[in-house]
């Protein structure tokens, strides 16, 4: 299985990034997939899980409201639009298979900085 996240950067506060992750080696449109993140000494958290079929997604709470997880079945991709983004943003993000990150992939830095 290969997880590859792409898209991070740095950005000020209030800026967006849109993080993408190619996926192959699985069945894709049959699995619930994550992003998580871990931040410098802390340890990883889950962000988002989008089911499936897109249609049903989930967030951790302080991200509700400022990310959107979306999929693209027909490509193998993974999306994550971060919007509002703000310092304690700041962390290595990957997709994953699983909530705890077991699974993870290569992750993708994004750093929130004035």
């Amino acid at each position: 299985v290969q997880l590859q996240a792409s898209g991070g950067g740095s950005v000020q506060p209030g800026g967006s990034l849109r993080l993408s992750c190619a996926v192959s080696g699985l069945p894709f449109r049959g699995h619930i997939m994550y992003w998580g993140r871990q931040a410098p000494g802390k340890e990883y958290e889950w962000v988002a899980r989008i089911s499936p079929g897109g249609g049903n997604t989930e967030y951790l709470d302080v991200v509700e409201g400022r990310f959107t997880v979306s999929r693209d079945n027909s490509k193998n991709m993974l999306y994550l639009q971060m919007d509002n983004l703000k310092h304690e943003d700041t962390a290595v993000y990957y997709c994953a298979e699983d909530r705890q990150g077991n699974t993870r992939g290569q992750g993708t830095l994004v750093t929130v900085s004035s």
